[in-house]
């Protein structure tokens, strides 16, 4: 008995949303060139509250929360790896690997969201992150929505070092300025997507999202002299939502 009501929150209705990204976008973050990308769609949760607004920047989520009006709970990000090669030969490979933290999400009229996730490198870097974004939606019709809003992303010294920094044998190498960053402001930009609900459990969307590289990351030498402040994306997605009980 004890141990039901240890887990008992676990019983109930789930749903498990699996899906995948497609986009084209920089080759890395900070890069001028742009290449094809692929990323999963994953959302784990308790059914019983609909999930009012989902959005492509939304990482893999374990909703612990969620009265629908705040959500919160686990989430973690992939993170491919980044070779040092064409803008950055010279510089050292980042690791594939993740980011995993928390999010936390509320609804302050019944058109907005705002969400904000914290996540913690894994493998890849070391360092925090931190992403915030707010979007409005309208259902044109039934079956389609549009939405979007500002985003802003902020990060620690560990994390920048990472992708922004360039040592001095790197510089050697590479030809680039030695530039040792600290933390602080990431991004600041816009995102905006048209989603259409097939059936109910087959989405579809058509997205775009610009953001300007701003603090460490736009005082880069690998910004400066070989890449771009400006970032742009856009992409399609599709995701299929799964029902089940415990």
């Amino acid at each position: 008995m004890a141990g039901d009501g240890a887990f008992g929150w676990i019983k109930g209705d789930w749903y498990l949303t699996l899906g995948a990204t497609g986009m084209v976008g920089p080759s890395f973050e900070g890069s001028k060139k742009f290449m094809f990308s692929a990323q999963p769609i994953i959302s784990l949760g308790k059914a019983g509250n609909d999930t009012r607004f989902s959005s492509r920047n939304d990482n893999i989520s374990l909703a612990l929360i969620d009265d629908g009006v705040v959500r919160a709970g686990a989430t973690g990000k992939i993170i491919f790896g980044r070779d040092a090669e064409d803008e950055l030969e010279g510089l050292h490979d980042v690791r594939w690997g993740g980011e995993v933290g928390g999010f936390f999400e509320f609804y302050p009229t019944d058109w907005m969201r705002a969400r904000a996730e914290v996540r913690h490198g894994i493998r890849s870097h070391s360092g925090l992150v931190a992403d915030i974004a707010v979007d409005a939606f309208h259902d044109v019709t039934p079956a389609i929505r549009v939405s979007g809003g500002p985003r802003v992303s902020f990060a620690t010294d560990d994390y920048f070092d990472t992708y922004y920094g360039v040592n001095a044998q790197e510089s050697a190498a590479s030809g680039l300025s030695q530039y040792d960053p600290g933390g602080g402001v990431k991004s600041a930009g816009i995102g905006g997507a048209i989603t259409w609900k097939a059936t109910d459990n087959v989405t579809a969307s058509l997205f775009t999202e610009y953001s300007r590289l701003m603090g460490p990351a736009a005082d880069s030498s690998i910004v400066k002299e070989r890449g771009s402040r400006d970032q742009l994306t856009v992409g399609v997605s599709t995701s299929y939502r799964f029902d089940f009980n415990l």
